[in-house]
């Protein structure tokens, strides 16, 4: 097979080049200044040149809280992005796999259980309704031939994510005030990656929709902080529990954002492996690399 993979310089999608590369596989990874997904132009030509059996979109808008006052803006790269490349799949016969986001569903407090891949999305900030917007484009644009990978609380190896904050301020702070009443899954991009590069050659008209695309388990903020600090050799106790409400956001943040599996087992592939577990195995790798990446 030969792999596209849009937005290549992120966290995820340098993950994702990474783990086709280590499996052999044939593929070719554009950043934003190497593709812009805006411009259909652009899209068409890339498609035509490089001629791939299936395109991996990682390039997004994920500046949450910017979404809010610039949602046109963040819907052009997350909505129309990947209708382009869509329709370009279509017309050179390409599969495509989109990544989105746990921010399509409410995240209210108080539901019962991680939320299914067919549960009714309902998005409360401008960033989930332009993710969402980029989930129906490309299923209805590419029938059959495409899936849907929703993910949530990345950290990696890879650019600035919440792992790599907290190891910084552990060797800077005697004390931190995180987060305790926002709960979902600590997931390595990583994992996610391996997880892209299995549902490749399976995708088709018996393996395509939605996957979540999360590790397992569950943690607030607060907890994942703790783990953070246990691995380090520091006191765990040094983070402190606070709520959502010392830290106001222009978008409000998912009070529950845990996500469901099951469409894994449907077409032969395992769940997800615990956060704790990837955690344990990801930190070094992120010490080794520094502070920045």
């Amino acid at each position: 097979m030969r792999w596209l993979i849009t937005g290549a310089g992120g966290m995820l999608g340098r993950d994702v080049v990474e783990e086709l590369t280590r499996r052999g596989e044939d593929v070719v990874g554009l950043d934003r200044s190497a593709l812009d997904i805006t411009h259909p132009e652009a899209v068409g030509a890339a498609v035509r040149e490089h001629r791939p059996d299936l395109v991996v979109n990682c390039a997004a808008y994920t500046a949450v809280d910017d979404a809010e006052t610039d949602e046109a803006r963040a819907l052009e790269i997350n909505g129309d992005g990947p209708r382009l490349l869509a329709r370009a799949c279509a017309a050179h016969d390409a599969r495509l796999i989109h990544v989105s986001t746990d921010y399509v569903f409410s995240g209210e407090a108080g539901t019962a259980a991680p939320y299914p891949e067919n549960h009714p999305p309902a998005p409360r900030t401008a960033y989930g309704r332009t993710k969402l917007a980029g989930e129906r484009a490309v299923l209805e644009e590419l029938p059959g031939a495409s899936a849907v990978v929703r993910t949530a609380w990345l950290y990696g190896v890879h650019g600035t994510n919440f792992v790599r904050t907290m190891i910084g301020l552990e060797a800077r702070r005697d004390t931190l005030d995180v987060v305790d009443d926002q709960r979902g899954q600590p997931t390595w991009s990583a994992d996610v990656a391996e997880r892209i590069a299995d549902l490749g050659p399976r995708l088709g008209p018996d393996a395509h929709g939605v996957f979540h695309a999360t590790d397992a388990g569950e943690a607030t903020w607060y907890e994942l902080a703790r783990e953070v600090f246990s691995l380090l050799g520091a006191d765990p106790d040094r983070v402190r529990p606070t709520s959502s409400a010392a830290f106001p956001r222009p978008a409000p943040r998912p009070a529950y954002s845990a996500l469901a599996h099951g469409r894994w087992q449907e077409i032969g592939l395992p769940l997800p492996r615990d956060w704790r577990s990837a955690l344990h195995e990801a930190l070094p790798r992120i010490r080794k690399e520094g502070p920045t990446s």
